[in-house]
């Protein structure tokens, strides 16, 4: 086995977007595949994207400190249609609230960008508060496929009571959550894997997606994939130069990726990375872990958790 964290040197990063869009297609064509699907890739009104921007640039205290040049940048319509350029069969317009009142507002947003962009499966999000499991059973109702969760941006205890409710429907329903619940890049007054285990002793069907695979909590959250049949995790960023740099995978915990082999989604952060989107399909190929692990990370166990 390969030791992932040696890579060879990485190719020029000035390319163009053809150039970068041959390269992912030429990835998944290797593995007889029909493209990609990643789980979290990141779409939300302009204004409030910007604003993300704004945070990762100012190097603000979720970011560990880390330099975090944005390297999708452009206008929505061209993001989108890069995706497709790249192949990715189905993506997500990951988006999150931070304050109270403002998850409705944002799923109604997401529920239109999913209705007029190619490839996007409705997304929608939550936050504990009066209300919540309204605006939840709305949005499955109305066609949401996935959701999205942010412990660490949010500053909530997923465990706490005004969710317990919403975690139930979404159980019942079968409907994904990626959830960011990791102590990565910085830690928060929640994350890490006791509030989730809690959450998942009261509803064990529920089918959570443990976005960056935990980090750098990688190993705990792991055990609860391995006790829990429906948690899934998200490759998000794990096993780039990056994210080795901040929270290295540890090398005897691989044996376990390839046991959870059904049950781990491909998914990049795009277009929030300081990476081409290529590196993170070049991260996982290089863990060695088999052709037919790496056709079912990016893209089997996507399409089959979405029936695509």
């Amino acid at each position: 086995m390969n030791d992932h964290r040696t890579p060879p040197a990485d190719p020029a990063s000035e390319r163009s977007a053809g150039e970068e869009a041959a390269e992912v297609r030429r990835f998944w064509g290797r593995l007889g595949l029909p493209g990609l699907v990643d789980v979290h890739t990141h779409f939300m009104p302009e204004r409030v994207l910007r604003k993300v921007w704004e945070y990762f640039d100012a190097l603000g205290p979720l970011t560990g400190g880390l330099s975090w040049p944005i390297t999708y940048r452009q206008e929505e319509a061209e993001r989108a249609g890069l995706l497709g350029e790249f192949g990715v069969r189905a993506f997500t317009s990951m988006l999150y609230p931070h304050k109270p009142g403002m998850a409705r507002w944002l799923n109604g947003w997401a529920a239109d960008f999913a209705r007029r962009t190619p490839g996007c499966l409705h997304t929608a999000t939550l936050y504990p508060e009066p209300g919540v499991e309204t605006y939840v059973r709305e949005a499955v109702e109305t066609g949401a496929r996935v959701f999205k969760a942010h412990v660490q941006v949010g500053a909530y205890d997923p465990a706490g009571e005004l969710l317990d409710p919403a975690w139930g429907l979404l159980a019942e329903a079968g409907i994904p959550v990626v959830i960011h619940c990791g102590s990565g890049p910085a830690p928060g007054k929640h994350t890490g894997p006791e509030p989730i285990a809690q959450v998942l002793a009261r509803h064990p069907r529920l089918r959570l997606i443990v976005a960056h695979m935990g980090m750098p909590e990688y190993e705990e959250f792991l055990d609860l994939a391995e006790r829990y049949a429906e948690v899934r995790l998200d490759t998000t960023m794990t096993f780039t130069d990056f994210a080795e740099r901040l929270s290295p995978f540890p090398t005897g915990a691989l044996p376990r990726l390839t046991a959870l082999g059904d049950r781990i989604l491909l998914g990049s952060d795009f277009p929030n990375i300081p990476y081409p989107y290529v590196r993170q399909l070049q991260a996982l190929e290089r863990l060695d872990l088999g052709q037919e692990w790496l056709r079912a990370v990016c893209h089997d166990n996507g399409a089959r958790l979405f029936g695509l």
